[in-house]
């Protein structure tokens, strides 16, 4: 029975021992511990207000970054567009180049036709004349070879001479 009730003497030495093991505890490793459950609870503390500045800062440097975006793709669109009308200024300069140099080629070879007109015509005023003469040198060869012939023609463009 002995081991179901325990003895007056056997507790009084187990509460002895327990607040002495209580004592040097309390002196010893009690202050430690709860100086490195402070510690620990400061360094979570710590942890946990740096996680949210970082978290602050990642969605500063996310709207930045969003910004910086909008930024960019406005400028891709101004650039974008500067580059378009630079092209059709070009393209448009180049058309009007192009007309002009048209223009001015057709009117060199309007006027090149028209010189070349007059010369043939000259030509051909020319060539008519010569062969005018050339018949009518031979008409009168032929009509003047008697001697009364040409006496009458001569007489004839006197009287035309004098009546005009």
């Amino acid at each position: 029975m002995e081991l179901v009730t325990p003895g007056v003497g056997l507790v009084f030495w187990q509460v002895v021992t327990f607040l002495i093991v209580l004592f040097l505890l309390a002196k010893f490793a009690w202050t430690p511990i709860m100086k490195a459950l402070s510690d620990r609870e400061a360094s979570i503390e710590n942890a946990l207000s740096a996680a949210e500045r970082a978290k602050l800062e990642i969605q500063g440097l996310k709207a930045e970054n969003e910004k910086l975006l909008a930024e960019a793709r406005l400028e891709r669109d101004k650039i974008l567009k500067e580059a378009t009308e630079a092209g059709n200024s070009i393209v448009e300069t180049a058309k009007q180049k192009a007309n002009e140099e048209g223009a001015r080629m057709i009117a060199q070879a309007r006027e090149a036709i028209e010189t070349e007109k007059r010369a043939a015509v000259a030509d051909m005023k020319n060539t008519a004349a010569v062969l005018a003469v050339d018949i009518a040198e031979r008409i009168l060869r032929k009509e003047l070879n008697d001697k009364q012939a040409q006496q009458a023609l001569a007489q004839e463009y006197i009287k035309e001479v004098t009546l005009n």
